[in-house]
């Protein structure tokens, strides 16, 4: 008998003893709290933990303005970790609590309030308060020097100090070999005001007044400070061009930091500002606003991950891509309707780095309009992780691949109230994104002839997908991703033979798809294809996809029943949006134009009150609940492109 109660004893003790154990990996501990590079519009945050097995805890949010006695909730924290990301890098994503606030003020201070919840306990600090100032807008400093430049030949009345090109008035007067022994002139706070004219060099001739030898670029080595940037302007008396005489780089500026462009035309070059390579030097606080692009391989480039808080703004970039007609690169799919695209023009802008602004551009006829750089898995220190990169109010026509790619962001990229028009293949990608969130807010894309709405190749993490307006089909393709979230969208089919107006497949059962409505292909039998992990498992990372359930429903109400997603989906058609033309998917070349498309909302739409409530995103809703895809009914119209 005394056996019979020992065993017992010690299997209650083992049983209490693994209890207690799966209790402590179950409850959370917070760890270090982190406050990203913040932009001039929203705040980013990290709260790296430990434990959470169970994936319970949660991250609520709420903020105000410093002095104000409101507070506002905000989206809460997204609750990452342990998701595998992409095959050939095998990266797994770190454990943490990661999210933004959307839509502040520009230099403005803001109470942000994070609080941790768990069931299964909190060891540790819960709370966690910190105040956070937005940037603001860069602007020139009004007390420094003022240097005149003039085209060489200029025959008027000049305003002194006068200088030929931009190159002697930076670096001080010299011509010959001597040009090459100057040391910059120009200080913190200076403006090199540029007078109406050509600035052309002959790069084959170092005597050149232009002064930029054989390579053709403007090296600048001398940096401003966020307070006193070194400017570089459009004098406004006409038009000031800049020709690069078909040179590799125009303005290389990777060497120096808080150096400011505006009101410049630019073209003839491959790239025309060059601020960053991976792993050398990257420039930080670069402006480029108010520009012109023509006949322009690259607008803005940095892959750097030294790179921080770019301002490029209100800019109009144009390619060298076919204007006529829409042509995908990818050989495989293009080449039954004709011509390929040579990839001429590459993309507008490309960054790596943090606190990147990149809004109001007008980018058209490039095989990407706006991109992240695919910089590989990311850096372990905290200043150089890709995290805070705002791209918003863009305007994206006729992109030979993608129309913006966040492809290599890791926290807190945010993609909101973007318009794109014609692109080959997707819309937006995310291939991949190392945990999140990546928000992608607000966006509307037409005719993503080859791709669809979405690019989630490599088992991108941690995507935010809310009150998008797609004309066209949710088409992932069959590469499962994790921790993805879409809510409030709209996805109008296009009739293309062969797709589903949704295709989609997630490693995690926490993925979710809700309050989303979709406009169905005709045609088609299985209209919703769905794979996903077996009820109440919480990820499954066999890179073997055909192991997850695959499955294709007729209808929405089936896909539903079957797989627990899209409770609150409905049904639409064209005629909830005021004006819009569906696609001729049997002529993907067609090219669709912006001002032949009203994308509101009809009065009686279907789509109106039909979403769920988004705290810090659909604020201001004037029904029952907040409307699908981009524009709320009654709502002012998103203003894209130069302001």
């Amino acid at each position: 008998m005394k056996r019979i109660y020992f065993h017992l004893l010690c299997v209650l003790t083992f049983s209490l003893l693994l209890s207690s154990s799966a209790a402590a990996r179950d409850a959370v501990s917070p760890g270090e709290f982190v406050v990203e590079p913040p932009t001039l519009l929203c705040l980013g945050f990290e709260w790296p933990i430990n434990g959470d097995e169970n994936r319970n805890a949660t991250v609520e949010v709420t903020y105000r303005k410093k002095g104000e006695k409101a507070w506002h909730d905000a989206l809460p924290l997204l609750r990452i970790g342990g998701e595998k990301i992409s095959d050939m890098l095998s990266y797994s994503t770190p454990h943490l609590f990661a999210g933004s606030i959307f839509d502040l003020q520009a230099d403005t201070e803001y109470e942000c309030s994070f609080v941790m919840k768990d069931p299964d306990g909190i060891s540790g600090n819960a709370e966690k308060k910190v105040t956070v100032k937005t940037r603001s807008v860069p602007q020139p400093y009004s007390g420094g020097k003022t240097y005149h430049v003039y085209p060489p030949g200029f025959k008027g009345d000049k305003k002194e100090p006068a200088y030929t090109g931009v190159k002697q008035a930076y670096f001080g007067p010299g011509g010959d070999d001597w040009g090459l022994a100057a040391h910059p002139q120009i200080e913190p706070g200076d403006i090199i005001l540029v007078h109406a004219g050509l600035y052309r060099a002959d790069r084959m001739d170092y005597v050149h007044p232009i002064g930029l030898t054989f390579h053709g670029t403007y090296v600048l080595t001398k940096s401003g400070t966020p307070e006193k940037p070194i400017v570089i302007k459009a004098a406004g008396d006409g038009e000031v061009i800049f020709d690069g005489d078909g040179s590799y780089r125009l303005f290389d500026v990777m060497g120096a930091d808080n150096i400011h462009f505006e009101g410049l035309t630019i073209r003839n070059t491959e790239i025309a500002f060059y601020a960053g390579v991976k792993m050398v030097k990257g420039s930080s606080g670069l402006v480029v606003k108010n520009c012109r692009f023509l006949d322009v391989g690259i607008g803005v480039f940095t892959e750097s991950e030294d790179s921080k808080n770019f301002y490029i703004a209100d800019n109009v970039m144009i390619g060298r891509e076919d204007s006529t007609r829409v042509h995908g690169w990818n050989r495989r799919i293009w080449a039954k309707y004709g011509k390929l695209a040579d990839v001429s023009s590459f993309v507008g802008v490309k960054v790596y780095g943090q606190g990147h602004v990149i809004c109001h551009n007008y980018i058209a006829y490039f095989h990407d309009g706006i991109d992240v750089n695919m910089h590989g898995s990311p850096e372990k220190e905290q200043s150089k992780k890709c995290v805070a990169i705002d791209i918003y109010n863009n305007d994206i026509f006729m992109s030979t691949d993608d129309c913006i790619e966040a492809d290599g962001g890791e926290h807190n990229i945010r993609v909101f109230r973007n318009r794109g028009f014609n692109v080959a293949h997707h819309g937006i990608s995310a291939q991949p994104i190392y945990g999140g969130p990546a928000y992608f807010i607000r966006n509307v894309i037409c005719h993503a002839y080859q791709g669809g709405a979405m690019k989630l190749n490599n088992h991108p993490s941690g995507l935010i997908i809310y009150h998008n307006t797609f004309i066209t089909e949710w088409q992932s393709g069959y590469q499962p991703y994790s921790n993805v979230h879409l809510r409030n969208n709209l996805f109008l089919g296009t009739d293309h033979p062969d797709r589903p107006i949704l295709r989609a497949g997630t490693f995690t059962s926490y993925s979710s798809f809700d309050y989303n409505g979709y406009r169905p292909n005709k045609g088609q039998d299985l209209q919703f294809m769905w794979k996903a992990p077996s009820d109440g498992q919480l990820q499954d990372y066999s890179k073997a996809f055909q192991n997850l359930r695959r499955k294709g429903f007729k209808t929405l109400e089936e896909f539903s029943t079957a797989s627990g997603q899209e409770k609150h989906g409905v049904i639409v058609d064209y005629d909830i949006l005021m004006k819009a033309q569906k696609p001729d998917p049997s002529n993907p070349g067609q090219v669709y134009y912006p001002g032949d498309y009203d994308l509101r909302l009809r009065k009686d739409a279907s789509a109106i009150d039909a979403g769920v409530n988004l705290a810090n995103i659909n604020e201001g809703y004037s029904g029952k609940a907040p409307d699908l895809g981009a524009n709320e009914y009654g709502k002012t119209p998103t203003h894209y492109g130069p302001r």
